[in-house]
């Protein structure tokens, strides 16, 4: 590898510096066979690829087969010019900073109410970011002193999350969502803030969401004040739920618009007890 790079001419590698070698992988809608690897490499031949080659393929289904291939691509990007400006890159706090930061600008229990909405049935992400195990190490929101939490767990409708919220006063509600065929995911989204507007509550209301689809950016379209996608851990969660509390009751800073937000979901949440938490 050379001591520098040349920012100009950026490429990937594999085996060495610039040879370009890409693995990637699909499904194809064909039965297992000659002809189906035929058509991968055919397929990656129209996507650039030079040199395509299938180094794994699998039937997974009648009629359907998954492959793994390595191909070259001859182009480069101009890492050199392209800029960060405009992207505010968010300091998370730590678990300890967090609840030093919510003592002081907070100085009550956050109350957080959070789901997996609609038909979707997948309650990890939800679980990752509220239960006490948390995920990779790092406790959930139910762990902090700062945080009332409460996981309704995964299929709850938005009309019962809502209704939630509003029974425990709720300051923030998690909406996670992983089922995302048919873009179902932004429906659900979507309903859950036309509910909680027609409720007349928005306005006093913190709302968040994540999943693996779920971006920053589709967040905000769909109403929301943020989205957590993959490579989210609970205290990136926590650090904006306590700024944005914090902010709204006029003890803090609020966190910028652009903020680079990690991609779960992505996800893609004074000392207490918890009231309860309805574990999902």
């Amino acid at each position: 590898m050379p001591d520098k790079a040349d920012l100009e001419h950026v490429k990937p590698y594999a085996d060495h510096h610039g040879d370009g070698i890409v693995q990637l992988s699909f499904t194809l809608p064909v039965p297992d066979g000659l002809a189906a690897r035929k058509a991968a490499m055919e397929l990656a031949g129209k996507m650039g690829f030079q040199h395509p080659e299938v180094v794994h393929h699998q039937r997974l289904t009648d009629g359907h087969t998954y492959f793994v291939m390595y191909g070259h691509t001859v182009h480069t990007v101009d890492y050199a010019t392209l800029s960060e400006e405009g992207i505010d890159i968010v300091e998370y706090m730590t678990e300890d900073e967090v609840e030093a930061y919510a003592q002081e600008h907070v100085r009550r229990p956050i109350v957080v109410v959070g789901a997996s909405t609609g038909t979707d049935t997948h309650s990890v992400g939800i679980d990752a970011m509220l239960n006490l195990k948390g995920f990779h190490g790092h406790k959930g929101l139910e762990g902090y002193r700062a945080f009332e939490a409460h996981n309704l767990g995964s299929q709850v409708p938005n009309g019962a999350l809502v209704a939630k919220a509003i029974e425990l006063e709720a300051d923030a509600i998690l909406v996670s969502q992983t089922v995302t065929q048919q873009n179902l995911h932004i429906h659900n989204l979507t309903e859950l803030v036309e509910i909680i507007e027609a409720e007349g509550r928005r306005r006093e209301t913190i709302l968040a969401c994540g999943g693996p689809r779920v971006s920053n950016e589709l967040a905000k379209e769909l109403g929301y004040d943020a989205g957590f996608s993959k490579g989210t851990y609970p205290h990136h969660l926590a650090t904006f739920l306590v700024r944005e509390l914090a902010a709204r009751l006029g003890q803090g800073e609020p966190e910028e618009d652009s903020r680079d937000l990690p991609p779960a979901g992505r996800a893609a949440f004074a000392d207490h007890v918890p009231r309860g938490n309805l574990a999902g």
